[in-house]
């Protein structure tokens, strides 16, 4: 999944950056309002985390712009102001939560699970094709009962196939949620990730699950929907 952090505190936002690729997720970074805008625009982010003070455009404005244009991506407000005027401002210009600094990453990290889980159908507690099942708390993957060891980025990757399952889903989508911005190596980088995957998750026997579709793209099955 795909994150845009929009913080002009640029300590914490590296901070913000590292811990969330460490959980698999695929951030970029910004540091004023109306690039935040500009990047939204082109960018189809999972989550927003916005913070309230930002050179250009504050974070108020960049809420009502985004909804505006009828653009629904979650977005979780960060700020030092901790009035109640303030978070009802938020709330009230779109923003779906509200994170008063300083706080703990744990936090952050939670309230970001449930927004996901809110707001984009994230609700299953497990991900299942056959006998291939993700966790998405605990983030273990098991394959007939075994655990099979994944990256960070070949866990993403999986993840996304999972909660795309039985969709052809094209290398540029999975580049969008998957990859950050700052990506610039191989074109041919999702094909690469793919048959890591495969090696992992359909090397052991049973059913192969993971296919390419020439000139499409990548789909997992779902032999029981």
């Amino acid at each position: 999944m795909r994150i845009l952090v929009v913080e002009d505190d640029r300590k914490l936002a590296a901070f913000l950056v590292k811990g969330l690729r460490e959980e698999a997720f695929a951030v970029d970074a910004c540091h004023d309002g109306a690039e935040a805008l500009a990047l939204a625009g082109s960018t189809p982010y999972d989550l927003v985390i916005l913070d309230l003070m930002l050179p250009r455009r504050d974070g108020f404005s960049v809420c009502r712009e985004l909804r505006a244009r009828r653009d629904f991506v979650p977005v979780l407000m960060l700020t030092a102001r901790d009035a109640v005027e303030d978070r009802v401002a938020g709330l009230s210009e779109g923003a779906d939560d509200y994170l008063v600094k300083p706080f703990a990453f744990s936090e952050l990290l939670a309230r970001i699970r449930a927004l996901l889980r809110r707001t984009q159908d994230y609700k299953a507690s497990v991900l299942r094709a056959a006998d291939l099942e993700l966790s998405p708390f605990s983030r273990v993957v098991t394959r007939g009962g075994r655990v099979v060891p994944l990256t960070g980025r070949e866990y993403a990757l999986l993840e996304y196939l999972m909660r795309n399952k039985g969709r052809v889903v094209t290398p540029t989508m999975i580049l969008e949620h998957v990859w950050d911005m700052n990506y610039d190596g191989l074109s041919n980088i999702v094909n690469v990730y793919i048959n890591h995957l495969r090696k992992k998750v359909d090397g052991h026997g049973g059913r192969r699950l993971i296919r390419t579709l020439r000139g499409q793209g990548y789909c997992l099955d779902d032999p029981q929907a």
